[in-house]
């Protein structure tokens, strides 16, 4: 690898021509994977792309006016300076908006601060001079990016997107996670109580209580993530869903089996009881919020089977 010192400004414009074809790709790659959920926001990254392309351009046409046809094949990779991307968001599906979003910024503020210090290295005027006028571009591309975003992405065209990435993060976040946490709240009081009328013992009963939550927890994340691939349901990556979904039952379990880490038997259930009264409440709360669920009937819905396992749990338990 050779520092960025020591290119030759040959090698420094060899360079910048693969910069900018691959970020010319990655905005493609970021619009295609936009296209079917967010075509608006995909025709952005698509006209971003065309810059990219016209920016090769002008840097290849002074190339070969200055050192002839022969391209050395030269990348970030190659250069110690440069930053490898820590993650390649352009290559997952479904494509996050956001990520995409954030990502493009990243890209852009690190083509402005390569072209200014490459400009800063270089002795041939007309070089410099490009060198320049690309860094000026690189910073004008947030202001391009929000002239296309009014010129494409009009109230009606973000209402859809908006309401498309609401659904992309109920289906793949919010439905698991909720569908998770009440397994956990609810499936775990049972053999809980039971442990706990039955020896009196909290060292014994929080055993029980944490073998039930993270046994739960690895169930629920299996039986979640191998449901289906999300290819036909639109739910997104089965990768995703199955470990929120399994993290949040081992949490929605763990929170009444940890006040039984407190010695006395007694306080310990008092505390576990308050805090099944509470998950059972912010439960109610996730589905008034994102749910459409009214509070009171969500509210009743998720008291009555909690009490019903709870009931059971301690019944079980006593016999």
């Amino acid at each position: 690898m050779k520092r960025f010192a020591d290119l030759t400004e040959q090698e420094v414009l060899a360079l910048a021509i693969t910069n900018e074809e691959e970020d010319s790709r990655i905005y493609r790659d970021f619009a295609e994977g936009l296209r079917g959920p967010y075509p608006a926001s995909a025709k952005v990254f698509d006209e971003m792309a065309e810059e990219e392309v016209h920016h090769r351009t002008m840097l290849f046409d002074l190339y070969r006016k200055k050192f002839g046809e022969y391209l050395p094949l030269i990348r970030r990779n190659d250069v110690k300076d440069f930053i490898p991307h820590k993650s390649t968001p352009w290559l997952t599906r479904p494509l996050i908006l956001v990520d995409a979003r954030k990502f493009a910024e990243k890209m852009e503020d690190e083509a402005q601060r390569f072209y200014r210090k490459a400009a800063d290295g270089a002795r041939d005027i007309s070089v410099r001079q490009l060198l320049l006028e690309l860094a000026e571009a690189e910073a004008g591309h947030e202001s391009l990016a929000h002239k296309l975003t009014e010129q494409i992405l009009t109230d009606g065209a973000r209402a859809k997107e908006d309401a498309a990435s609401k659904r992309v993060f109920m289906l793949q976040y919010v439905q698991p996670g909720l569908a998770g946490l009440m397994d956990g709240s609810v499936s775990t009081l049972a053999p809980l109580f039971a442990a706990a009328f039955a020896t009196h013992n909290t060292w014994q009963t929080f055993l029980v209580g944490i073998a039930a939550s993270v046994g739960a927890g690895i169930s629920m994340a299996f039986a979640e993530g191998l449901s289906d691939d999300g290819s036909l349901t639109g739910r997104g990556s089965s990768w995703i869903r199955g470990p929120v979904c399994g993290l949040m039952t081992t949490i929605g379990g763990l929170g009444h089996t940890l006040p039984y880490l407190i010695p006395h038997f007694v306080t310990a259930t008092v505390a576990a009881i308050i805090v099944v009264a509470i998950e059972l409440a912010i439960i109610a709360w996730i589905r008034m919020r994102y749910m459409d669920t009214p509070f009171l009937r969500a509210a009743f819905q998720v008291v009555v089977g909690g009490t019903l396992v709870f009931i059971a749990g301690i019944l079980i338990g006593s016999s």
